[in-house]
């Protein structure tokens, strides 16, 4: 084919130009008793393949599928080689195409077509593994726009082409310059080497978490020094992989280091403050406090710039974690701690006020949640009232006096039914009126 295509644009001739040679290869192909023998030798090893799989994959089926409710390690183990089993097909026909390529190349001299065959039993492999085996999100759009298109490159044979002109393409952002294939290559590690991170940050977290013998401020702790560890090393190998020097960070690392002096210092103190209470212990996940404004609630999640408060109307309070450094916070530690609580309530003046104590420290005490360590109930004298004798009966329980826990009401129904069961009577208010009417003189 001869056309004359001068008068196109380049574009057009380009395109016109890979045509021909597709068409001129294709032909060659078709025309070529060697190229017959490949498709010949292809099209056996897929029959090949596909009749082995037929009787394989339900035997590797009954032998990879363990008992559901078995959880050791070989059986975690063998559930993991269970879901690779679709990828048995082409995986096969990759390895007979790869025999029967060594003995065209060895026959003919040439094995062309049967290596682009193979090549295309790996996209179809490639393909089968994120379309069925992937199952994470993240990992399943990263083999779906980066995997595969790699894949067709590499099938088409113009990856190693394609790779030579973008390692060509270089950017530079000031004393930094890459190429486009660094970049790449880059977005690519840095998707995997963060992924491979939080998967990694959620695996120790969940190890750290369930080691009971140590402290909850220590676990917690634990876990932030293993998630800058984690993450730390995968900025460093990301680095390392783009060809970035370290030294060529400097400017960045003055850049953050005048924001902290001004913009982040904040952020900074936040942090710093956080770690001191992961050492400390001083409030930690568990724990009721009171903060200096007056909002209370317990603390339910640390991180690395605040603490989370639910209150006990179910409103989350997010506190810096400078606050509980800089200002005062009152830790009523909801972990086994005992409280002390009181309630008050008068009786009438016709009352023999002796004996109330008795009966109201013996009345509460028959509180299941009412401690008898380190003080029994105590009923006090507080004073003497306009409409009757105001006491006071002070008790210790494990807990705070909200949300599920109802001390205070509790025990009122107790002093009451007390009160009621000897007969002493709870005063009221009383008011005198005293009406007065003018005098009227007599005229007359």
């Amino acid at each position: 084919m001869d056309w004359d295509l001068s008068s196109q644009p380049e574009i057009v001739q380009r395109a016109a130009g890979y045509a021909i040679q597709g068409w001129e290869l294709a032909s060659g192909w078709l025309l070529s008793p060697a190229a017959w023998s490949q498709f010949a030798l292809l099209l056996a090893a897929f029959v090949l393949a596909w009749l082995l799989t037929k009787r394989l994959r339900p035997v590797l089926e009954r032998i990879l599928t363990p008992d559901a409710s078995s959880t050791s390690i070989l059986s975690t183990i063998r559930r993991f080689v269970l879901i690779f089993v679709p990828l048995l097909l082409p995986l096969l026909a990759w390895i007979f195409t790869g025999i029967g390529e060594q003995v065209t190349r060895s026959l003919f001299g040439s094995g062309a077509v049967i290596a682009f065959g193979k090549r295309v039993f790996l996209f179809i492999a490639a393909r089968i593994l994120v379309r069925e085996i992937i199952s994470e999100p993240f990992l399943k759009v990263l083999g779906r726009y980066i995997l595969l298109p790699i894949m067709a490159l590499y099938t088409l044979g113009i990856l190693d082409d394609s790779i030579t002109r973008l390692n060509e393409m270089t950017i530079s952002l000031g004393n930094i310059s890459f190429s486009v294939m660094a970049l790449i290559r880059g977005v690519i590690a840095g998707s995997l080497l963060f992924w491979l991170g939080r998967w990694s940050n959620d695996q120790t977290g969940s190890y750290i978490s369930r080691q009971e013998e140590m402290r909850p401020a220590t676990r917690q702790l634990a876990q932030k020094a293993a998630e800058l560890g984690i993450f730390g090393i995968a900025f460093l190998l990301l680095m390392s992989i783009m060809g970035i020097p370290l030294t060529s960070l400097a400017v960045l690392s003055g850049a953050i280091g005048v924001g902290l002096g001004f913009g982040l210092q904040k952020i900074a103190s936040n942090y710093i403050s956080g770690v001191i209470l992961l050492l400390e212990g001083q409030a930690t996940v568990g724990d009721f406090v009171e903060l200096d404004n007056g909002e209370a609630g317990t603390i339910v999640q640390t991180t690395a710039r605040a603490m989370i408060l639910e209150t006990f109307d179910g409103r989350w309070i997010v506190v810096p974690n400078e606050d509980f450094i800089t200002t005062r916070v009152v830790n009523y530690s909801d972990q086994g701690s005992a409280n002390r609580y009181e309630v008050d309530f008068s009786v009438s003046y016709n009352t023999d006020i002796n004996l109330v104590p008795d009966i109201i420290e013996a009345a509460v005490s028959k509180h299941p949640e009412v401690l008898q360590k380190p003080y029994p109930p105590d009923c006090e004298l507080r004073g003497l009232g306009d409409s009757g004798v105001d006491f006071a009966v002070e008790f210790w329980v494990n807990g705070l006096d909200d949300g599920k826990n109802k001390y205070t009401s509790d025990v009122l129904f107790l002093v009451w039914n007390a009160l009621k069961d000897n007969g002493i009577e709870i005063p009221y208010p009383h008011r005198v009126i005293e009406m007065r009417t003018p005098k009227t003189e007599n005229i007359g």
